[in-house]
Protein backbone atom coordinates (compact mmCIF):
# COMPACT_ATOMS: atom_id res chain seq x y z
CA UNK A 1 0.00 0.00 0.00
CA UNK A 2 1.29 3.48 -0.93
CA UNK A 3 2.02 6.06 1.60
CA UNK A 4 -0.78 8.17 0.11
CA UNK A 5 -3.43 5.74 -0.01
CA UNK A 6 -2.70 4.99 3.83
CA UNK A 7 -3.03 8.50 4.68
CA UNK A 8 -6.32 8.47 2.80
CA UNK A 9 -7.57 5.40 4.66
CA UNK A 10 -6.61 6.93 8.12
CA UNK A 11 -8.41 9.92 7.34
CA UNK A 12 -11.28 8.03 6.45
CA UNK A 13 -10.96 5.86 9.88
CA UNK A 14 -10.78 8.99 11.77
CA UNK A 15 -14.09 9.94 9.87
CA UNK A 16 -15.85 6.52 10.96
CA UNK A 17 -14.23 7.07 14.11
CA UNK A 18 -16.06 10.36 15.21
CA UNK A 19 -19.26 9.67 13.97
CA UNK A 20 -19.47 6.54 15.71
CA UNK A 21 -18.51 8.31 19.01
CA UNK A 22 -21.53 10.56 17.85
CA UNK A 23 -23.82 7.65 18.35
CA UNK A 24 -22.19 6.08 21.02
CA UNK A 25 -21.76 8.91 23.50
CA UNK A 26 -25.44 9.10 23.68
CA UNK A 27 -26.27 5.10 23.69
CA UNK A 28 -23.30 5.25 26.69
CA UNK A 29 -24.57 7.72 28.73
CA UNK A 30 -28.31 6.03 28.62
CA UNK A 31 -26.69 2.50 29.37
CA UNK A 32 -24.14 3.50 31.80
CA UNK A 33 -26.68 6.35 33.82
CA UNK A 34 -30.10 4.32 33.67
CA UNK A 35 -29.28 0.36 32.55
CA UNK A 36 -31.57 0.95 29.38
CA UNK A 37 -30.50 -0.92 26.93
CA UNK A 38 -32.26 0.95 23.95
CA UNK A 39 -31.66 -1.19 20.66
CA UNK A 40 -33.45 1.92 19.36
CA UNK A 41 -30.61 3.94 19.39
CA UNK A 42 -29.34 2.97 15.52
CA UNK A 43 -32.68 3.95 13.94
CA UNK A 44 -32.34 7.43 15.84
CA UNK A 45 -29.42 7.80 13.41
CA UNK A 46 -31.52 6.23 10.59
CA UNK A 47 -34.26 8.84 11.35
CA UNK A 48 -31.55 11.88 11.45
CA UNK A 49 -30.46 10.90 8.14
CA UNK A 50 -34.24 10.87 6.77
CA UNK A 51 -35.57 14.12 8.47
CA UNK A 52 -31.89 15.46 7.26
CA UNK A 53 -33.36 14.13 3.87
CA UNK A 54 -36.85 15.79 4.59
CA UNK A 55 -35.51 18.87 5.08
CA UNK A 56 -33.13 19.68 2.53
CA UNK A 57 -35.86 19.19 0.00
CA UNK A 58 -37.71 21.79 2.09
CA UNK A 59 -35.00 24.39 2.30
CA UNK A 60 -32.16 23.58 0.05
CA UNK A 61 -30.38 24.99 2.88
CA UNK A 62 -27.63 22.47 4.61
CA UNK A 63 -27.13 24.95 7.57
CA UNK A 64 -30.35 25.16 8.54
CA UNK A 65 -31.06 21.31 7.57
CA UNK A 66 -28.73 20.51 10.54
CA UNK A 67 -30.33 22.16 12.55
CA UNK A 68 -33.85 21.53 12.02
CA UNK A 69 -33.00 17.63 11.47
CA UNK A 70 -31.15 17.65 14.70
CA UNK A 71 -34.02 19.63 16.61
CA UNK A 72 -36.12 17.09 14.67
CA UNK A 73 -34.37 13.88 16.32
CA UNK A 74 -34.56 15.35 19.67
CA UNK A 75 -38.16 15.88 20.07
CA UNK A 76 -38.51 12.33 18.83
CA UNK A 77 -36.35 11.10 20.99
CA UNK A 78 -37.91 12.75 24.00
CA UNK A 79 -41.36 11.84 22.96
CA UNK A 80 -40.26 8.31 23.15
CA UNK A 81 -39.10 8.52 26.28
CA UNK A 82 -42.13 9.97 27.42
CA UNK A 83 -44.31 7.66 25.91
CA UNK A 84 -42.49 4.47 25.95
CA UNK A 85 -39.57 4.41 27.79
CA UNK A 86 -39.64 5.86 30.82
CA UNK A 87 -42.89 3.12 31.92
CA UNK A 88 -39.56 0.38 31.27
CA UNK A 89 -36.97 1.84 33.33
CA UNK A 90 -38.56 -0.29 36.54
CA UNK A 91 -38.28 -3.71 34.62
CA UNK A 92 -35.87 -5.72 33.28
CA UNK A 93 -33.45 -6.16 30.39
CA UNK A 94 -35.39 -8.46 28.80
CA UNK A 95 -38.58 -5.70 28.45
CA UNK A 96 -36.08 -3.58 27.47
CA UNK A 97 -35.04 -5.33 24.51
CA UNK A 98 -38.10 -6.16 23.21
CA UNK A 99 -39.42 -2.79 23.33
CA UNK A 100 -36.82 -1.02 21.53
CA UNK A 101 -36.66 -3.66 19.15
CA UNK A 102 -40.36 -3.19 18.11
CA UNK A 103 -39.42 -0.05 17.86
CA UNK A 104 -36.76 -0.47 15.10
CA UNK A 105 -39.61 -2.43 13.37
CA UNK A 106 -41.69 0.39 13.29
CA UNK A 107 -39.45 2.91 12.12
CA UNK A 108 -37.67 0.80 9.48
CA UNK A 109 -41.39 -0.06 8.35
CA UNK A 110 -42.12 3.82 8.45
CA UNK A 111 -39.20 5.22 6.52
CA UNK A 112 -40.22 2.68 3.93
CA UNK A 113 -43.75 4.09 3.54
CA UNK A 114 -42.98 7.35 3.74
CA UNK A 115 -39.67 7.62 2.00
CA UNK A 116 -39.34 3.89 -0.11
CA UNK A 117 -37.00 1.14 -0.28
CA UNK A 118 -34.81 2.99 -2.66
CA UNK A 119 -31.41 4.73 -0.82
CA UNK A 120 -31.85 8.29 -0.71
CA UNK A 121 -28.49 10.55 -0.67
CA UNK A 122 -28.18 15.10 -0.18
CA UNK A 123 -25.84 16.82 -1.61
CA UNK A 124 -22.53 17.78 -0.01
CA UNK A 125 -23.07 22.00 1.02
CA UNK A 126 -21.11 24.05 -1.98
CA UNK A 127 -18.89 25.73 0.58
CA UNK A 128 -17.99 22.58 2.23
CA UNK A 129 -17.57 20.52 -1.87
CA UNK A 130 -14.70 19.56 -3.85
CA UNK A 131 -10.91 18.24 -2.38
CA UNK A 132 -8.18 20.42 -1.17
CA UNK A 133 -4.35 18.74 -1.22
CA UNK A 134 -3.26 17.94 2.15
CA UNK A 135 0.33 16.28 1.09
CA UNK A 136 2.22 16.03 -2.88
CA UNK A 137 -0.51 13.72 -5.05
CA UNK A 138 -3.22 13.48 -2.11
CA UNK A 139 -6.62 15.16 -2.49
CA UNK A 140 -8.73 15.13 0.36
CA UNK A 141 -12.90 15.87 0.28
CA UNK A 142 -13.34 18.70 2.27
CA UNK A 143 -16.59 17.23 3.35
CA UNK A 144 -14.85 14.84 5.23
CA UNK A 145 -12.35 17.18 7.04
CA UNK A 146 -15.12 19.32 7.87
CA UNK A 147 -16.99 15.91 9.62
CA UNK A 148 -13.68 15.21 11.60
CA UNK A 149 -13.55 18.49 13.18
CA UNK A 150 -16.92 18.85 14.09
CA UNK A 151 -16.70 15.29 15.53
CA UNK A 152 -13.58 16.72 17.41
CA UNK A 153 -15.08 20.22 18.28
CA UNK A 154 -18.75 18.18 20.01
CA UNK A 155 -16.45 15.87 22.18
CA UNK A 156 -14.46 18.78 23.35
CA UNK A 157 -17.96 20.32 24.32
CA UNK A 158 -19.26 17.21 25.82
CA UNK A 159 -15.94 16.72 27.59
CA UNK A 160 -16.65 20.34 28.71
CA UNK A 161 -20.39 19.64 29.92
CA UNK A 162 -19.67 16.22 31.67
CA UNK A 163 -16.56 17.50 33.78
CA UNK A 164 -17.40 21.32 33.82
CA UNK A 165 -21.28 21.97 34.67
CA UNK A 166 -24.04 21.12 37.29
CA UNK A 167 -25.73 18.37 34.65
CA UNK A 168 -22.41 16.98 33.84
CA UNK A 169 -21.89 16.43 37.86
CA UNK A 170 -25.77 15.12 38.18
CA UNK A 171 -24.78 12.60 35.13
CA UNK A 172 -21.52 11.47 36.76
CA UNK A 173 -23.16 10.91 40.07
CA UNK A 174 -25.79 9.00 38.50
CA UNK A 175 -23.48 6.92 36.39
CA UNK A 176 -21.89 6.48 39.81
CA UNK A 177 -24.90 5.89 42.35
CA UNK A 178 -28.10 6.60 40.66
CA UNK A 179 -29.54 5.36 44.43
CA UNK A 180 -27.49 8.23 46.09
CA UNK A 181 -28.36 10.80 43.68
CA UNK A 182 -32.30 9.94 44.34
CA UNK A 183 -32.32 10.05 47.72
CA UNK A 184 -30.14 14.05 47.85
CA UNK A 185 -33.51 14.78 45.91
CA UNK A 186 -32.64 15.38 42.53
CA UNK A 187 -35.52 14.28 40.28
CA UNK A 188 -34.63 11.16 38.40
CA UNK A 189 -36.74 11.36 35.84
CA UNK A 190 -36.28 14.99 34.26
CA UNK A 191 -32.38 13.68 34.73
CA UNK A 192 -33.39 10.43 32.25
CA UNK A 193 -35.44 12.24 29.92
CA UNK A 194 -32.41 14.88 29.65
CA UNK A 195 -29.82 12.05 29.16
CA UNK A 196 -32.52 10.21 26.80
CA UNK A 197 -33.24 13.10 24.52
CA UNK A 198 -29.81 14.46 24.24
CA UNK A 199 -28.21 10.74 23.66
CA UNK A 200 -31.52 11.13 20.91
CA UNK A 201 -29.97 14.44 19.40
CA UNK A 202 -26.38 13.28 18.93
CA UNK A 203 -27.73 9.84 17.28
CA UNK A 204 -29.85 12.04 15.02
CA UNK A 205 -26.91 14.50 14.27
CA UNK A 206 -24.51 11.79 13.15
CA UNK A 207 -27.22 10.70 10.55
CA UNK A 208 -27.35 14.43 9.34
CA UNK A 209 -23.64 14.30 8.44
CA UNK A 210 -23.73 11.20 7.29
CA UNK A 211 -26.77 11.49 4.88
CA UNK A 212 -24.71 13.57 2.07
CA UNK A 213 -21.85 10.73 1.56
CA UNK A 214 -23.66 7.55 2.79
CA UNK A 215 -27.07 6.10 1.31
CA UNK A 216 -29.82 6.61 3.20
CA UNK A 217 -32.05 3.69 3.40
CA UNK A 218 -34.47 1.73 5.82
CA UNK A 219 -32.13 -0.39 8.15
CA UNK A 220 -29.27 2.07 7.63
CA UNK A 221 -28.84 1.97 11.58
CA UNK A 222 -28.74 -1.73 12.62
CA UNK A 223 -25.40 -2.03 11.53
CA UNK A 224 -23.88 0.87 13.03
CA UNK A 225 -25.83 0.20 16.70
CA UNK A 226 -23.60 -3.23 16.53
CA UNK A 227 -20.74 -0.56 16.60
CA UNK A 228 -21.75 1.37 18.55
CA UNK A 229 -22.00 -1.59 20.84
CA UNK A 230 -18.47 -2.67 20.51
CA UNK A 231 -17.33 1.12 21.17
CA UNK A 232 -19.13 1.33 24.04
CA UNK A 233 -17.59 -2.12 25.48
CA UNK A 234 -14.25 -1.49 24.74
CA UNK A 235 -14.46 1.91 25.88
CA UNK A 236 -16.06 0.90 29.14
CA UNK A 237 -19.73 1.53 29.87
CA UNK A 238 -20.86 4.96 30.84
CA UNK A 239 -17.49 7.01 30.02
CA UNK A 240 -17.21 9.47 27.05
CA UNK A 241 -14.23 9.39 27.15
CA UNK A 242 -13.56 5.99 26.73
CA UNK A 243 -15.98 5.96 24.25
CA UNK A 244 -14.28 8.78 22.08
CA UNK A 245 -10.81 6.89 22.17
CA UNK A 246 -12.66 3.47 21.39
CA UNK A 247 -14.10 5.16 18.47
CA UNK A 248 -11.55 6.25 16.82
CA UNK A 249 -9.84 3.04 17.60
CA UNK A 250 -12.14 0.84 15.92
CA UNK A 251 -12.64 3.50 12.99
CA UNK A 252 -9.18 2.85 11.81
CA UNK A 253 -9.16 -1.15 12.80
CA UNK A 254 -12.15 -1.29 10.52
CA UNK A 255 -10.88 1.27 7.80
CA UNK A 256 -7.28 -0.13 7.41
CA UNK A 257 -8.27 -3.71 8.11
CA UNK A 258 -10.69 -3.78 5.67
CA UNK A 259 -7.91 -2.43 3.20
CA UNK A 260 -4.55 -3.92 4.19
CA UNK A 261 -5.50 -7.41 5.63
CA UNK A 262 -5.63 -8.87 1.69
CA UNK A 263 -2.17 -7.60 1.41
CA UNK A 264 -1.05 -8.81 4.38
CA UNK A 265 -2.11 -12.05 4.08
CA UNK A 266 -0.20 -12.49 0.78
CA UNK A 267 2.84 -12.40 2.68
CA UNK A 268 1.91 -15.36 4.04
CA UNK A 269 -0.33 -17.38 1.75
CA UNK A 270 -1.03 -17.14 -1.83
CA UNK A 271 -3.15 -14.81 -3.59
CA UNK A 272 -6.13 -17.07 -4.36
CA UNK A 273 -6.14 -17.99 -0.50
CA UNK A 274 -5.52 -14.32 0.89
CA UNK A 275 -8.46 -12.90 -1.69
CA UNK A 276 -10.69 -15.20 -0.13
CA UNK A 277 -9.79 -15.05 3.34
CA UNK A 278 -8.75 -11.24 3.88
CA UNK A 279 -11.87 -9.45 3.59
CA UNK A 280 -13.96 -12.20 6.05
CA UNK A 281 -11.14 -11.78 8.60
CA UNK A 282 -11.18 -7.85 8.01
CA UNK A 283 -15.05 -8.07 8.76
CA UNK A 284 -14.02 -9.72 12.57
CA UNK A 285 -11.13 -7.56 13.44
CA UNK A 286 -13.28 -4.90 15.85
CA UNK A 287 -14.47 -7.95 17.65
CA UNK A 288 -11.47 -10.10 17.75
CA UNK A 289 -9.65 -6.57 19.25
CA UNK A 290 -12.81 -6.59 21.61
CA UNK A 291 -12.17 -9.61 23.05
CA UNK A 292 -8.86 -8.98 23.42
CA UNK A 293 -9.52 -6.06 25.23
CA UNK A 294 -12.29 -7.52 27.84
CA UNK A 295 -9.74 -10.61 28.29
CA UNK A 296 -7.10 -8.07 30.50
CA UNK A 297 -9.95 -5.22 31.08
CA UNK A 298 -13.20 -7.10 31.27
CA UNK A 299 -14.87 -3.21 32.45
CA UNK A 300 -13.12 -1.84 29.18
CA UNK A 301 -10.23 0.57 28.95
CA UNK A 302 -12.09 2.72 31.54
CA UNK A 303 -14.03 1.71 34.52
CA UNK A 304 -17.85 2.00 34.30
CA UNK A 305 -19.28 4.45 35.45
CA UNK A 306 -16.26 6.67 35.05
CA UNK A 307 -17.67 9.27 32.49
CA UNK A 308 -14.84 12.09 33.03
Amino acid sequence: MSTTLFLVQVLNGLQLGVLLFLIAAGLTLVFGVMGFINLAHGVQYMVGAYFAVAFYALTQNFLLTVILASASALLLGLLFEVLIFRHLYDRDHLDHVLATFGIILFLNQATTVLWGPEPLVIPEPDFLSGSIPLVEGLLYPVYRLAIIAVGLAVAGLLWFMVTRTKLGMLVRAGATNLEMVSALGVNIRRLFMLVFGFGAMLAGFAGVLSAPIFSVEPGMGDDILIVAFVVIIVGGIGSIRGAFIAALVIGLVDTLGRSMMTDILKLFMDASAANQIGPALASMLIYVLMAAILFFKPTGLFAPGKTA
